[in-house]
This record gives C-alpha cells, sequence and structure tokens, in this order.
C-alpha cells in the first residue's frame, strides 16, 4: 500500500484515452493508496517520473467540463495533502491562425499579453457587430512550472526533442496500445476552409467532404520538429466548439492557439499547467481519428517537463491544499465585500434611477392646483354628511357596477354644489381605492382652464396608481420632451391610449378606477371639450384597468353637442325633487348656525325656526346662496342680525343674485357716508364692471394692470 502523503505532483486527465497514455509514461507504478479521504469517488495511479511522486486521476466516465474537472482536482488534494502542484494533461482543437498547428502538435500554456495562459470562453460574450468581451481572467502556473516550461524549451531548441521516438519505444513495449495510439497516416490530417462544413456526421471526411475545400500545406521538412511544439493561450468551456466561425473570430481577437474543455476549472483552484495534444481543428469535420497520437505527445512532453524539476524543490513549494485555503479565505473576504458593494450600489442605482426618473417627470407640466387635495382647494368643503344621500350613492353604484356606461355626467346650474359633490365624491373614491386622477377645470386660475394640460396632469396621477404605466409614460417624454405643447390627440394617443394598451392581462391584476372630472364647462375653449369628450370614451378598450370618468358641468350647448355622440349615464340636479333638496339644505344651513352662534355668541335660538325655514326656501335650488349667507353671518364685519334684515327684504323675489349679493353690497356701503360711499361704489363698478363684460374671466394680475390698483389694495 502507498502513502498518500508521499505524492507532490497531481495530473489529471478527462478522458479515458488521456489516463491511459498519461499511464503508460509512468517510470514505475505504484500500489493503489492505503487510504482516501472520505467521499472521494476518483479513480487514482499511482508512480513515478523522474524521482517526483505522481498521482494521476481521471474524470468519471461521461462527465467533461470545468466542474467536472474542479471537483477531481479539490477531491484529489483532499486526499493527498502533500500535492505541490499539477498538470492537466490531454487532447484538444487547435484553431487555425498565422501559427503553422498540425495534428499531433503540441501546445503548452504559456502567459500572453500580461495574463495567464488560459482564457475562459465562459467568462467572456460575443456582442453583436463587435468583437468578444472578455469577463473573467485566470491564474498563471506557479513559477516553479513556467521556469520548468522555459528550461525545456531551451533544450529543445538546442538539441531537439525525442517524444516521437519515446512514444515509438513505449508501444514497441505494449503492442496492444499500437492500434489506438500510433500516429495516424499523415494524408488524415485535412484542414478545410472555415466557410465548409460537414452536413453528414454518418460518413467521414475522407468519403464525403469535398477535396477542392482542402487547404494546402506543404509537408514539414525534416529540420523542422514533429509534433511541434507551441506556447500561447488556451481557450477553455463548457461547451464543445465545432464552430469554425466562431473559432476563427476568437483566435483572431485573441490569439488563441487551442480550445479545450476542463482546464479552466482548475487554473482559479488548482496551481497547474496545461498541455495539450492537437487533435482536431475545432470545427464541423473533427473525428477521433488522431486523439490517441495526440494524448501520447502530450503526456510524453508532460514527462519531459518533471524531468526539468528537482524533485528536492518540489518539497520547498507550498502546498495546494495551502493555496486553496487562502483562496477560499480570499474568495469569503471578497465575497463578503461584494456583497456589501451590491447593497451600496443597489441602493445608489436605485437613488440614481429615481432621480432620473423625477427629472424626465418634470418634464410633464401639471396645472398646478388642479388636482385633488392641493393646497389651494384646502379651504373648499364637501357634503355635510345626511345631504345628497341618494345622489351619493346612484354615484357609487354607478362606479362599482361592472356593466355600466363609460361616463357619468352630473349637470347642473351655477351654483348648484356640482363642485362640492366632485369633492365628496373624489375623496370617497380615494378612500376606498377607485379614484384613479382629478382635474377641476377653473377659468382664469392660472392652467386649470387651459385643456393643454389636462392629459399630463391625469397622467402623473395614473403613474402612482398603476405603476406599471411608468416605463411607457417615461419613454414618451425622453422621446417627446414636449409632449404637452401637441394636440390634444396626441397627447392622449402618446400619454393614455398607448401606454395604456402596452399593458398585458398578466402584468396588471383587473381593477377599477375613476377619473373625476370637474367643472368641465370651465376649460377656456368650448372645441377642446367636444374633443376631450371624444377621446375619453376609446379607454373602453381596455377591460383592465376599467377607467371610468365622472364630469361635472353647467349643461351648456358646447357640453350638450359633445355628449350628443358619445354613451354616457346623465345625473341632472335641477331634476332632483325640491323636497329633497330643502332638507339637505336645511341641514347645511342648521349645521353652519349652530357653529356661527357659538363663534358670534348669537341667543340659542337664533335665528329662529321661521327666518331658518325662509331661508331655505329662498336657497332652493341653489346651495351656493345658502352657503354666501352663512359667510356673511360669520363676518366680524358685519352684524348678523342686520344681515338677516337685509337678506329677508328679498324673500318674495325670484332672482337669486338680488338676494345673495345685494345685501353684502348693501352692508358694506351703509358703513360710509357721503363722498367715501360714492368713492366705495366706484371702486366696486371699476372692479366688478370688466368682469361682468369680458367673455371670459380676468386673472388677478390682469385685473390689477387694467384698472391700475396694486395687487393686495382692499376695497
Amino acid at each position: 500500500m502507498s502513502d498518500p502523503d508521499q505524492y507532490t505532483v497531481g495530473w489529471i486527465c478527462a478522458l479515458e484515452t488521456e489516463y491511459v497514455a498519461a499511464r503508460a509514461f509512468l517510470d514505475k507504478k505504484h500500489n493503489r493508496p492505503e487510504t482516501l479521504s472520505p467521499n472521494d469517488n476518483n479513480h487514482y495511479t499511482l508512480g513515478e517520473i523522474g524521482g517526483h511522486q505522481v498521482v494521476i486521476a481521471v474524470l468519471p466516465d461521461g462527465e467533461y467540463g470545468t466542474a467536472s474537472a474542479a471537483g477531481v482536482a479539490r477531491d484529489m488534494v483532499h486526499s493527498f495533502p502533500n500535492i505541490r502542484f499539477g498538470l492537466m494533461v490531454g487532447i484538444g482543437g487547435w484553431v487555425p491562425t498565422k501559427h503553422d498547428i498540425r495534428l499531433g502538435d503540441i501546445i503548452v500554456s504559456s502567459s500572453r499579453n500580461g495574463r495567464g495562459g488560459l482564457l475562459q470562453y465562459d467568462l467572456g460574450k460575443e456582442l453583436q457587430g463587435q468583437a468578444f468581451h472578455q469577463t473573467g481572467y485566470l491564474n498563471q502556473p506557479p513559477p516553479i512550472l513556467r521556469t520548468a516550461v522555459t528550461g525545456l524549451h531551451a533544450q529543445y531548441e538546442e538539441e531537439g526533442h525525442q517524444l516521437k521516438e519515446s512514444i515509438q519505444a513505449m508501444l514497441e513495449g505494449n503492442k496492444r496500445l499500437k492500434r489506438k495510439y500510433a500516429q495516424p497516416p499523415s494524408e488524415t490530417d485535412r484542414l478545410f476552409e472555415s466557410q465548409f462544413a460537414h452536413s453528414n456526421p454518418e460518413a467521414g471526411c475522407g468519403e464525403f467532404c469535398d477535396s477542392s475545400k482542402l487547404i494546402w500545406r506543404p509537408e514539414r521538412t525534416d529540420e523542422e520538429d514533429d509534433p511541434a511544439i507551441h506556447y500561447g493561450l488556451i481557450a477553455s468551456g463548457n461547451r464543445v466548439i465545432k464552430d469554425a466561425t466562431f473559432r476563427d473570430k476568437l483566435a483572431a481577437e485573441q490569439d488563441v492557439l487551442c480550445f479545450e474543455m476542463e482546464a479552466a476549472g482548475l487554473m482559479n483552484h488548482f496551481p497547474c499547467l496545461v498541455i495539450r495534444g492537437v487533435c482536431d481543428y475545432a470545427d464541423s469535420h473533427k473525428s477521433k481519428e488522431w486523439q490517441g497520437w495526440a494524448a501520447m505527445v502530450a503526456a510524453a512532453y508532460a514527462r519531459d517537463l518533471l524531468y526539468q524539476i528537482v524533485p528536492q524543490r518540489v518539497k520547498a513549494e507550498r502546498k495546494a491544499s495551502e493555496v486553496l485555503d487562502e483562496i477560499k479565505s480570499q474568495v469569503e473576504i471578497v465575497s463578503k465585500d461584494i456583497q456589501v458593494l451590491h447593497s451600496i450600489t443597489s441602493g445608489s442605482a436605485r437613488e440614481i434611477d429615481g432621480l432620473v426618473q423625477s427629472i424626465d417627470l418634470k418634464e410633464l407640466p401639471i396645472a398646478e392646483g388642479a388636482e385633488l387635495g392641493t393646497y389651494m382647494d384646502r379651504h373648499e368643503e364637501e357634503c355635510l354628511a345626511g345631504t345628497r344621500t341618494e345622489l351619493l350613492l346612484e354615484i357609487q353604484n354607478w362606479a362599482v357596477s361592472a356593466e355600466r356606461e363609460c361616463i357619468l355626467w352630473l349637470n347642473g346650474s351655477a351654483g348648484s354644489g356640482k363642485s362640492t359633490i366632485s369633492r365628496t365624491v373624489a375623496k370617497a373614491f380615494q378612500k376606498q381605492g377607485l379614484l384613479g386622477a382629478s382635474f377641476f377645470f377653473k377659468r382664469g386660475e392660472r392652467d386649470r382652464g387651459n385643456a393643454a394640460w389636462f392629459f399630463p396632469t391625469i397622467t402623473k396621477q395614473l403613474l402612482i396608481r398603476i405603476p406599471e404605466l411608468r416605463a411607457a409614460i417615461l419613454q414618451v417624454i425622453r422621446d417627446n420632451p414636449g409632449i404637452s405643447a401637441k394636440p390634444l390627440k396626441e397627447q392622449f394617443d402618446e400619454l393614455i391610449y398607448k401606454p395604456l394598451h402596452s399593458l398585458t392581462q398578466s402584468r396588471l391584476p383587473g381593477s377599477r378606477l375613476v377619473i373625476v372630472v370637474d367643472a368641465l364647462d370651465e376649460c377656456d375653449h368650448d372645441n377642446d371639450v367636444q374633443v376631450i369628450l371624444q377621446l375619453l370614451p376609446r379607454v373602453q378598450e381596455f377591460k383592465s384597468p376599467c377607467l371610468r370618468f365622472f364630469i361635472t358641468s353647467r349643461p351648456e350647448l358646447p357640453i350638450r353637442s359633445g355628449f350628443r355622440t358619445v354613451v354616457h349615464h346623465d345625473l341632472i340636479l335641477h331634476k332632483v325633487p325640491e323636497p329633497i333638496i330643502a332638507h339637505d339644505i336645511s341641514l347645511f344651513l342648521k349645521h353652519k348656525l349652530s357653529a356661527i352662534r357659538q363663534e358670534r355668541s348669537l341667543p340659542p335660538a337664533w335665528p329662529g325656526d321661521v327666518n331658518v325655514q325662509a331661508l331655505v326656501t329662498m336657497s332652493v335650488p341653489l346651495f351656493i346662496f345658502v352657503a354666501t349667507i352663512c359667510r356673511l353671518f360669520a363676518d366680524h364685519n358685519l352684524d348678523p342680525e342686520q344681515c338677516l334684515t337685509e337678506i329677508l327684504k328679498y324673500q318674495n323675489q325670484e332672482s337669486k343674485l338680488d338676494a345673495t349679493y345685494l345685501p353684502v353690497l348693501n352692508r358694506l356701503v351703509s358703513k360710509y357716508n357721503g363722498t367715501r360711499q360714492m368713492q366705495l361704489v366706484q371702486e366696486v363698478q371699476d372692479v366688478v364692471g370688466p368682469i361682468i363684460l369680458l367673455e371670459n374671466p380676468f386673472t388677478t394680475y390682469h385685473q390689477s394692470c387694467s384698472i391700475r390698483v396694486a395687487i393686495g389694495f382692499t376695497i
């Protein structure tokens, strides 16, 4: 039995053919080892070459590639702990280049351009139209082996080699190996043009392939080495190379001499040198005819190489197991560093990506104050609890029902409470997760009357509710940063329709969202209103998400004309029975009066049931009337009792405007006498006159310019 601790050189073979050749070149064979490491399934041959104690292992039958080779090396080092370095000896495919390499030649992995002698093509990638991009490097062989290669090279240069003679002598001593391991006839060394592929795997090249496609090469002379030894880069990876085009491409770009499939599994885990005998040309014409001889020449070279190394010098080398442990420790440290770095860079990448997206989204302008919940509507009220109950229930049922119209149009005259209903509906939908977006039109309020801002404002809100739209929307903004200046149809197509169309059912769970559009009649241009109404129903083409639109407006002619060709559901406020309106106004008024009495220190019964009923009657059907008189009662500059008396003077008049606004104006004027009173009336006329005469309202800035009064001036 052999002692595993005696062995210092590991020799690994991938194929049985290589294993036979390696065994044949042992100076002396030893008995099998006394013990092996648990779970070591390798098959070993032990022996001696040039005074070195050598252990030879072979990969399991049918297994090849970098992972299998790494497993064999790992188990070998565990069972033979004093191994210092290894040799990966066997066969490979040559890459036709400027080097004249023939079948049966030898290729030794050797450092080139600052890299180790091995390139792992699995650690690279092919980019269409670009050169092969290497993404990883493999370690160089240990110095003791590189020095031995240099020494043997010099010896061969001076004296020539006796490799063929050594093989022939060995075969004479073992005639059984001659049939498979002797050198084949030179005429079987065929190199075809790269573009000519072997298309019949059942037939050999001699009987099937077109000989006119052969590349002519002169016979080697007696002065030339046969086999020749070449030094350079060997490509290793997990796929068999039978593609001459890929072979030539990688050879030209990386100056690769040879392809094989195991060594890359060793170089970063097991200090070793790779030696390959050329058995084919790494193309579709490859066969097994030259494998035996190629394995023999590689093994013969490895034997000569070991004779270059003094056995005592090997013992001074670090053990392979120690090198492996150090590498493992370094890998663990690097792995931890990578995890930390990955965590940092991932967070940074997310932050950078988020920042870039935020910058891109800023290119999509929105109408300030048009969305529900902005600072500008902070004082706007919702429907009082207990009011508008039947109306709100009908709207809720429309929103959640599967088979209902895409658009619900709530229309009513000015002051009937449409915007208050819109805010109430929008907030209710928001709490239920039904609100997709909102837009509250308002003439003269910056961009809230401009239809050009409508779809961008809606889109930004939809991005929050439907994050899956983000990629498509960002692409639109990057491709067309001026989208908000485009016609409404193009805006709708690019910002709403196409992004929704890009979503698949699998990417988006079934959902129903409502977009609230208030006061559409306050859009600046009637033509824009009609375009919007024609575009919105197109969202019905998408089942998920199911988008619906709740729209409010006055029943003005342009709006009615736009809805005439659109399938929708009507809710008409002035058709709501007066008793219901009176009930709701009464609740609202009593609620407000309760707060006013407490704030103004008024008697508990003020203003009395009769007066309350009179105010309710005067208000129906306009909520704005009762809201305005409540503001009068709450104004600390006015006497609530006097205001009440002034208002009730108009209870028998049909005009709601007189009863709503004359009490306010009269109370303001009554505070002054003589010249100041006349001046006040003139100032009111200067401010209100242009507003009444203009078709579209002034902004505050334009009003101040027209009457030459600074903003902030109080009448």
